[in-house]
């Protein structure tokens, strides 16, 4: 409201100093100039708030675009943190994948061996790859195997207790299997002479 009050008051305050211009300029070939000037000066002055919409439209304007490329910018790195997250969680479940794959051949190929010579079953097998490469047979650096006593269950185990604490029964062998045995069986098993392969018998390694 302000503004346009002022915008008024300027064309008000102009008109009449045209008016005291013209009356003061004498009829000469200059006054027609003059008067051309004065009315182009008339007409600016009647489109200064088409200017002054302009101008704050243009700010606006830029302030938005500006406003509105950082937004993007932000979200373009938010989207590409997502896809670094997302890409992370599925090179792990494949990497798992491919672990789990490992492990069901490595004991599928031991398991009558193991049974047959020392009547113990793999439970477990983990793999230690080189630093930040992919589960890949070539970058395999160690294997992990736990091993158990093929039929051993709680009944068992509670039998074994009794046999140790009679005096009159011999002491049973505590030491468990050769497990540099089973780690040679293991090699030639899975033709890996150039990888590590640590057996961890139940109870401990030996």
């Amino acid at each position: 409201m302000d503004a346009i009050i002022h915008w008024i008051t300027q064309i008000i305050i102009f008109m009449l100093l045209a008016t005291i211009i013209e009356l003061l300029i004498p009829a000469t070939s200059m006054k027609k100039y003059i008067k051309l000037v004065v009315a182009l000066i008339l007409i600016l002055i009647f489109l200064k708030p088409i200017f002054y919409l302009f101008d704050i439209n243009v700010k606006d304007a830029l302030t938005a675009s500006y406003e509105r490329l950082e937004s993007y910018n932000e979200n373009e790195k938010n989207m590409e943190s997502l896809i670094e997250f997302q890409k992370s969680e599925i090179q792990g479940e494949q990497h798992a994948y491919i672990e789990e794959q490992m492990a069901v051949q490595l004991i599928d190929l031991a398991k009558t061996p193991l049974l047959e010579s020392y009547q113990a079953d793999i439970t477990n097998i983990e793999f230690s790859f080189a630093a930040e490469k992919a589960p890949e047979w070539k970058d395999l650096e160690e294997v992990i195997v736990y091993i158990n006593h093929a039929e051993e269950s709680e009944e068992d185990v509670n039998i074994v207790d009794e046999v140790i604490i009679s005096t009159d029964t011999p002491e049973s062998n505590k030491d468990g299997p050769d497990l540099e045995k089973i780690e040679n069986l293991l090699r030639d098993i899975w033709e890996v002479e150039n990888k590590e392969i640590t057996v961890i018998w139940k109870g401990g390694t030996f």
